[in-house]
Formats: C-alpha cells, sequence, structure tokens
C-alpha cells in the first residue's frame, strides 16, 4: 500500500482508506461482529486512515471505529470524523459552543483526547466564508480537542472557498469515474496551497462495482432506495447524482475499460486506482460491508500505473455519458 503526507496534517496516511458510513447506517444491515471484522481486514490489508462522522447511526460508527482504534494504539492510525449534521442546517448552528459539544462527544465516542481531524460536514454553503468558523476551530485545535480540521464539500466553489483559509488542512469532495469536475480546479489549487484531499463516493455508491442492472434493488433502509431522489440529503452523494439507469449503462462501459488493462484489476479497483493515481488526491475512501470487500479495495492502491490511455477514455465516457447529468450542479 503507498502512502501519501494528508495535506497540512503532515501525516502520513494509505493511499486508500476506509469511509465507515456503512458501519454506522444507511446502507443496510451490519451486524457489530461484521463491522469489527471488515475494520480487522482493512488494516490487515495496510489501510491506515478511516473516516467517519458523528450523524453515521448517530454515533454507532463513530464509537465502532473509537474500539477497534482502542486495540491498535501503536499502528499509525489516522482517524477522521465530521461534525454538523445532527444541528439543524443553518448557518446560525456553527458556533463555537456548538463545535466545542460536538466534539467533547465525538471524543468520548472515538475514545480520544484529541480528535486527529475534524471535517464540517457539508454545511450551508454561507458557512465556508465566515470568518467566526475559522476562528472557533483555530481556538479547538489551540485547547487540544483536535489536531486538525477540514471541510467536506458538495460544491466545487465551496472546496476552493476553504482551500483559501490557512488553517484548513483537507477537503473531502465527491471524486470519481462519474464525477470528473474536481480534476479542473480543485485538486491543482489544493496542490498548491497543500491541501490534502479525501476523495469520497469512488465507486458512485457501488455503480462503478459493475455488479449492479437496472433491477437491481437495495433495503429500505438503504440511501440507494430512500435518497434516489435526494429526498433525504444531497442526492449527489447517491450514485454520484447519476441518474440510475444511466449509471448502470456507463458503469458497463468502464467494467469493459477495466477488463481491457494489462493488469488483474476488477473494475471497482481499476476505479479506485484512477483516483488515487490522480495528482492532488491525499486519500480515498471507499465503503465495505464484508472483510473480502474492504481487502479487495485496499489492494487497489498497490496498483500499477493505469496510463494515460484508460485515463483518456475514462475521460471520453465521462464526456459522452455522464457529463450532462452532474457537472453544472456541483
Amino acid at each position: 500500500m503507498q502512502k501519501r503526507v494528508l495535506g497540512r496534517t503532515g501525516r502520513m496516511v494509505s493511499v486508500v482508506g476506509l469511509g465507515t458510513w456503512q458501519l454506522g447506517a444507511d446502507w443496510g444491515e451490519v451486524s457489530d461482529a461484521d463491522a469489527r471484522a471488515v475494520l480487522e481486514a482493512s488494516l490487515e490489508a495496510g489501510v491506515t486512515f478511516y473516516d467517519t462522522a458523528d450523524v453515521y447511526g448517530d454515533g454507532r460508527s463513530e464509537q465502532t471505529v473509537g474500539a477497534f482504534l482502542a486495540d491498535h494504539r501503536d499502528e499509525g492510525l489516522t482517524v477522521a470524523t465530521k461534525m454538523g449534521r445532527r444541528a439543524d442546517q443553518v448557518p446560525e448552528n456553527y458556533v463555537l459552543e456548538n463545535f466545542r459539544s460536538w466534539t467533547d462527544r465525538s471524543r468520548a465516542n472515538l475514545g480520544v483526547d484529541t480528535l486527529d481531524l475534524v471535517q464540517l460536514h457539508c454545511p450551508p454553503t454561507p458557512v465556508y466564508s465566515r470568518d467566526e468558523v475559522y476562528d472557533a476551530l483555530d481556538t479547538l485545535v489551540d485547547e487540544g480537542a483536535m489536531a486538525s480540521y477540514g471541510v467536506s464539500v458538495e460544491t466545487v466553489d465551496e472546496a476552493l472557498t476553504a482551500i483559501a483559509r490557512p488553517g484548513v488542512a483537507t477537503v473531502q469532495i465527491i471524486l470519481n469515474a462519474f464525477r470528473h469536475k474536481p480534476l479542473e480546479k480543485v485538486l491543482p489549487a489544493a496542490s498548491e496551497a497543500g491541501v490534502g484531499i479525501i476523495a469520497r463516493v469512488p465507486l458512485a455508491s457501488g455503480l462503478l462495482s459493475g455488479r449492479y442492472t437496472k433491477d437491481t434493488t437495495f433495503a429500505e433502509n438503504d440511501h440507494r432506495t430512500f435518497n434516489r431522489g435526494g429526498e433525504a440529503f444531497d442526492v449527489g452523494e447517491t450514485f454520484s447524482g447519476v441518474p440510475f439507469d444511466v449509471g448502470v449503462e456507463a458503469a458497463a462501459s468502464f467494467t469493459e475499460l477495466a477488463e481491457g488493462l494489462e493488469q488483474d484489476l476488477t473494475p471497482a479497483q481499476a476505479a479506485i486506482a484512477w483516483i488515487w493515481q490522480s495528482p492532488g488526491v491525499s486519500t480515498v475512501i471507499p465503503g465495505a460491508r464484508t472483510p473480502e470487500q474492504a481487502r479487495l479495495n485496499a489492494a487497489a492502491g498497490e496498483a500499477g500505473s493505469l496510463g494515460p490511455l484508460f485515463a483518456s477514455r475514462v475521460r471520453d465516457l465521462y464526456d459522452s455519458s455522464i457529463r450532462e447529468h452532474v457537472h453544472d450542479r456541483w
């Protein structure tokens, strides 16, 4: 597994991390035992970066990661959490008093005195421009509640606003073969500023695994059922905002591209490797519901260069099938 510096945190992390939304909620049922098995398998495969949030299962994901972390204190792991989505989504809630309360809860859930990295969890757009927000985050760094802070964003413009702030260590953004817009400005700006990029939704909610058909259904408590039209949160978080039927068809084309590689990679592994091999990306955070998924995802961090021809073909696929559905929205 290759490693890189995670922006202004100064921490070395694996280029493939683990997203743990699915270990808390909204991806169907995952038992405590299965969640722990996924975490252990990822570590064995070389993963050293774990991303969670206080809202995932209302703390269940943080608690699960915290118990895992307690047993691996000497493994050099980095745990990032996120805050803000448990409160009403109004800018007035993004103040020091709430930040202190939210981070105290996350510290308890994760069993640590100082959080490695805390990210604002896709707050209302005006939050990214408020001086007092960053002053409050700086205060919590000074107090030792967190070592570094960053932001998780929905749009390119939000990312660019945050990158301009000197205290922002990382930006988390949707980036995958079906979401190319961050490649144009966000990754270059982040590289120039020394800000780390955490790429989320790398498989477009599983579409890029190539396993789905137009007839595939998901559990009622899976966001791929209940948020398909953006009913619960930003629709871009589900299938990257691509209409399901369109995504299934494009994913079949991506599978053909992956099968044409000289390397023996699954479509999901090719999708993950394409992301971390994009200049400016620090780490990619696919989720996994089984140990085997975790191991296969992590193996993508050992892939050799996919080469410019593959990248060009992925771009052509995006331009012909996906761009019109997502590019101007986020």
